[in-house]
């Protein structure tokens, strides 16, 4: 009787093993490339390579993808290191940080992960709402609220020349950000969050990147939107 359980047990886990890597392959084909004519660049300059991949070596760069998604976004980049003509926040501060923007209905209402470089290395999460507002001229820096993960595990220090893949995605007010495929930042955003919705984009400052971008799959029935002109 041994004997003739012991190849089911061994069929059944094999099969579990197929079941999972086809669930991984399918989780992958839901994934879209993103290229340069589908961003909405609403500060600064995205760029291509010959090879098709994308650039920044602007101070500061927004921009989204004018057509709704998913709130899932995933970029591997590489990091060129400062851009030499460096400019503050509204806060006044000066940091070098990348990073990703979910549910970003506009310049005042969106939320972000963002991986900041320098002054500190650190990832945080970080949503920005105003309620009734929408321009950079209504909101400025105002209604930042950073987000305490449920749990979180420490970055990689990125230096000049270091590649990695960044990848937020939203379950509801649900969170996960992961950093080469590692879960380093896990919570609840809160149900403000939810209050707007909007696509997803990047944003960097005073950091150059090459880098290649994917998002959710975008409904059959979606349509481009039209480029609105302001967007943190």
């Amino acid at each position: 009787m041994s004997t003739q359980r012991f190849p089911i047990a061994r069929y059944l886990m094999c099969a579990g093993c197929l079941a999972l890597t086809a669930l991984s392959h399918s989780s992958e084909l839901k994934q879209a490339a993103v290229s340069r004519n589908e961003l909405c660049v609403t500060e600064g300059e995205i760029g291509t390579t010959r090879g098709g991949q994308l650039t920044v070596d602007v101070s500061k760069m927004r921009a989204y993808l004018n057509v709704k998604t998913p709130p899932e976004v995933e970029v591997r980049f590489k990091y060129l290191g400062s851009t030499g003509n460096e400019a503050r926040l509204g806060s006044g501060e000066l940091r070098r940080q990348f990073g990703l923007k979910l549910r970003a209905a506009d310049a005042c209402n969106l939320v972000y992960a963002m991986w900041r470089i320098e002054p500190e290395s650190k990832l945080v999460v970080s949503v920005k709402t105003n309620p009734g507002e929408h321009a950079s001229a209504e909101c400025g820096n105002r209604g930042y609220r950073n987000v305490k993960p449920r749990r979180s595990r420490p970055i990689p220090q990125l230096r000049t020349g270091d590649t990695h893949t960044l990848r937020g995605e939203m379950h509801g007010e649900q969170m996960q950000v992961f950093i080469d495929g590692n879960v380093v930042w896990e919570g609840s955003v809160g149900r403000d969050a939810l209050a707007f919705d909007g696509p997803v984009g990047i944003r960097s400052d005073n950091a150059r990147l090459e880098f290649e971008l994917k998002s959710g799959q975008p409904s059959p029935l979606a349509a481009p939107q039209a480029c609105r002109a302001d967007s943190d």
